[in-house]
């Protein structure tokens, strides 16, 4: 499986805004990587309606946290930016094999769905048990200095 780039870019920004503390632009985010702007306020505005960002309006306005950043897990920005829909489709091409039966539902029988549905179910667990509170204590264990470059790199 493969994810879209606007995931890294949302857990980096998320991690930026809890650093800062304060509402931050979407251009300001996006200058700091050199990303384009347009395309990140899309990516943000999706966290918004998910509910891990808010959205402030006005000069000094912009997006910050919408909740602690120990309850923003990566599982939570990955569905506000991928979607809910399941990595791997059972197809039932099964039904159409040697022995195969037209009207079973092979999602449920077949080896490879079931094996891959388990190999997602584990890639989602792990991803709904980090925070962003703990990828923001990995980083500043590897990299005391970070946040305060982020700080200084965002100031209006």
């Amino acid at each position: 499986m493969r994810m879209g780039q606007a995931v890294e870019w949302t857990l980096h920004s998320c991690l930026n805004l809890a650093w800062v503390g304060e509402p931050v632009s979407a251009a300001r985010l996006a200058g700091i990587y050199e990303l384009p702007a347009p395309y990140l306020n899309k990516q943000l505005q999706a966290l918004v309606k998910a509910g891990v960002l808010e959205s402030v309006p006005g000069p000094r306005g912009g997006f910050h946290l919408a909740r602690p950043v120990a309850e923003i897990t990566l599982l939570d920005v990955v569905v506000a930016v991928e979607g809910r829909e399941e990595a791997f489709r059972c197809t039932h091409i099964l039904r159409k094999g040697p022995g195969g039966d037209p009207d079973l539902d092979y999602s449920s029988v077949c080896a490879v769905s079931r094996s891959m549905r388990q190999a997602e179910l584990a890639w989602r667990r792990e991803l709904a048990s980090r925070t962003i509170a703990d990828v923001s204590d990995d980083v500043v264990r590897h990299s005391p200095e970070a946040p305060e470059r982020v700080r200084e790199a965002l100031k209006r």
